[in-house]
């Protein structure tokens, strides 16, 4: 992808569009097609999340409108248990469209996708797929401004689940600690720092219950993605030192999916930057562009965070970031 708005980047974001307005020509031909292969819908949809985990953005853009009307299609046409898995799989290739189109900055249409998500989550009866489509429409509220919404809706959904879920195992605490996670970024987005702290503490004593990084449910939830989010929270409530001193505590060995890692970079480069130190803002920002390119040339809050580290650098390191810069297409 170049950005939303050009060439083919744009046109797999006018096709997912389509699609997810329920106006998609495939609709009409896909009920009277022979019952959907559940298998390659299940590897299709795991394949999609590990793409998007991995930062192929592309390929998972490219792909996703297929995907979702082969999803919706299988709600139509089963019924009773596969139905509702049909629902699981929708709800979570929904929820990976939103994740993208959040990434691209494009707010109306992943506020959609969300919806779409949490619609089929619901559908689905499942407590854990409700949840994990609940951290979704977090981010999405988040996403537009609506933080204070967000937060009571992690809260709330995090509630649900805990009362709901018949069974609290590894898979109910990485949606828990997940949701709570959402909850507490867009908390500190709103500069509560009682609520962010509270929900990101809560997180933590599931990841210490969980007692291991893992990647259950597609969530990456583990000690140390708590402790990801601990730096992000920091960043973002203006606590840099905190937020460095945490970064410099992770084992980045330890941290196995791509997008993960790659936002941590950022939020150093964030924190390097609030401190004036644009050296080491810069140098974390270019390995987080080394580790998952698109995750940091289509961001536009990444490339926002170039120009800034480039407005505000010395001569000397402004000359290596405008450099840098050129190469993700982005000019001061």
């Amino acid at each position: 992808m170049s950005g939303a708005g050009t060439g083919g980047a744009g046109d797999a974001v006018e096709a997912l569009a389509v699609v997810l307005t329920g106006f998609s020509p495939d609709d009409a031909t896909g009920r009277s097609d022979s019952p959907p292969d559940m298998a390659a819908v299940n590897a299709a949809v795991a394949s999609a999340k590990r793409d998007y985990q991995a930062c192929c953005y592309s390929e998972v853009m490219h792909g996703l409108p297929s995907l979702l009307t082969r999803a919706r299609t299988a709600c139509t046409v089963l019924v009773g248990e596969k139905q509702s898995r049909a629902y699981t799989l929708s709800a979570d290739a929904h929820h990976v469209a939103a994740s993208i189109l959040l990434k691209l900055g494009d707010h109306t249409l992943a506020g959609l996708a969300a919806d779409r998500s949490i619609q089929a989550a619901r559908l689905s009866g499942d407590p854990l797929t409700i949840g994990s489509s609940a951290r979704i429409i977090t981010h999405a509220l988040a996403s537009g401004g609506h933080r204070a919404a967000a937060a009571s809706t992690a809260s709330r959904f995090a509630q649900r689940l805990d009362r709901d879920a018949p069974i609290h195992d590894g898979e109910f605490l990485s949606v828990y600690g997940s949701l709570l996670l959402r909850g507490a970024i867009a908390a500190a987005q709103r500069n509560d720092r009682h609520t962010a702290y509270e929900l990101v503490n809560e997180a933590g004593d599931a990841g210490q219950r969980l007692g291991a990084d893992a990647n259950l449910r597609w969530t990456a939830f583990g000690p140390t993605n708590v402790a990801l989010h601990r730096v992000n929270i920091a960043v973002t409530l203006g606590d840099a030192g905190t937020a460095i001193d945490i970064a410099r505590s992770v084992n980045l060995d330890q941290v196995t999916v791509t997008e993960r890692k790659a936002s941590l970079l950022i939020d150093t480069a964030r924190a390097f930057l609030q401190c004036g130190e644009h050296e080491n803002a810069y140098l974390a920002l270019r390995a987080g562009s080394d580790i998952a390119p698109e995750e940091v040339a289509e961001r536009p809050a990444a490339r926002q965070l170039a120009r800034d580290i480039i407005s505000s650098a010395p001569r000397s390191v402004q000359r290596q970031a405008e450099e840098f810069a050129r190469t993700l297409g982005v000019s001061r």
